[in-house]
């Protein structure tokens, strides 16, 4: 990557330094979008041209959680279609899934009213400290990014029973709360049905660690003006082991499949699930993690909320699991942490995921 001018970083300081965000440009009344949002052909991940399936036969798998825990045949069937979307696409929905439709939309309208409150009320809360548990920004790699996402995000660090709520903003506190306790109950019964998918106790992935930390990531995607030059999130594949996203009926999330781009249209009371790197990793290659991307709207503000499980712990190392493992399926990976995985992340064009450069030598060829 070549250095950044002197212009550039003028210009994504003067923008930081508004602590307004993504929606500030867009309230000032931009026709044209700041030169540091424009996605050109050095910025763009080597898949971005590849075509989009409008085929509508043809998208993510939808599970049915319903009556799972009462109906041992239908919980049999939902794991073989669990097991199946993650060795295929690394992506499916659910419904049914125990969290209320009312709730989802009311963690929408709560994280709308955050964003499109004052921007005074909003900027005590603005930093790019790592650290912090309860931070809003727009892009938190500003300075290094090759390009910025057309988005602003309030990301909060969350524990089972969010022990400090009068840290959470006023504008979504209440419901946060409540949507951070159904989840740790939704996000456990998913990590045993994922257990069982591989073949392993329910308890497996619960046991080594991997629904110990949830991080609740709040996507304002502000409507754009050219939105044909920007995007709202350029093409990635998640960390962490599973995230699980609500998102409003606006649209724009793709999923990478088969050398073909697929839209995940919304539905409403559904929750999309993808696996991350460390879920790849841990699997050996037998479940995906999947590219995904989202596209900036002219009409309209887009609201997702992801929730990230993920084990963040600089001591805990994680590697293919062993009852997987046998002499035609050797381990891929060596044993790394989490923080091994971003160090190894290229930055460039993103030619490489992380995952293709800590493939032990006698497999990456």
């Amino acid at each position: 990557m070549g250095s950044i001018t002197c212009d550039r970083v003028s210009e994504l300081k003067a923008f930081d330094d508004t602590k307004a965000g993504v929606k500030g440009l867009v309230d000032a009344g931009i026709t044209t979008i700041p030169q540091i949002f424009i996605q050109d052909h050095h910025t763009k991940h080597k898949f971005d041209d590849k075509p989009i399936c409008r085929d509508p036969k043809i998208s993510i798998p939808m599970i049915d959680l319903q009556r799972i825990h009462k109906d041992s045949s239908l919980r049999s069937q939902v794991i073989d279609q669990i097991r199946s979307a993650c060795e295929e696409w690394g992506f499916f929905q659910v419904i049914n899934h125990g969290i209320p439709t009312s709730i989802l939309d009311q963690a929408i309208d709560g994280i709308r009213r955050f964003f499109e409150q004052d921007v005074e009320v909003k900027q005590k809360y603005y930093s790019r400290d790592y650290s912090k548990k309860i931070k809003y920004c727009s892009n938190l790699n500003l300075y290094s990014a090759p390009t910025l996402f057309w988005k602003d995000t309030l990301s909060c660090v969350m524990d089972r029973h969010f022990s400090n709520p009068e840290d959470l903003p006023e504008a979504c506190r209440e419901i946060m709360i409540t949507y951070n306790n159904l989840m740790w109950k939704t996000g456990g019964t998913l990590f045993e049905l994922l257990s069982k998918a591989l073949g392993l106790d329910p308890n497996y992935l619960k046991d080594i660690g991997c629904v110990e930390e949830m991080t609740i990531g709040n996507s304002y995607y502000p409507e754009c003006p050219q939105p044909e030059l920007s995007i709202g999130i350029a093409t990635h594949s998640d960390p962490g082991f599973v995230t699980v996203l609500i998102q409003d009926q606006i649209g724009g999330l793709q999923v990478f499949h088969e050398d073909q781009w697929f839209d995940i249209a919304p539905v409403p009371g559904a929750l999309v699930v993808n696996l991350g790197y460390m879920m790849q990793l841990i699997t050996n290659d037998k479940f995906k993690s999947a590219y995904h991307r989202v596209f900036s709207n002219k009409e309209g503000s887009r609201i997702s909320i992801e929730s990230f499980f993920m084990n963040n712990s600089c001591s805990r190392r994680y590697g293919p699991i062993k009852e997987l493992l046998s002499e035609v399926n050797p381990p891929l990976y060596p044993e790394i942490t989490l923080k091994d995985i971003y160090n190894n992340q290229s930055l460039k064009n993103n030619e490489l995921s992380a995952l293709d450069k800590l493939k032990l030598a006698s497999h990456s060829g």
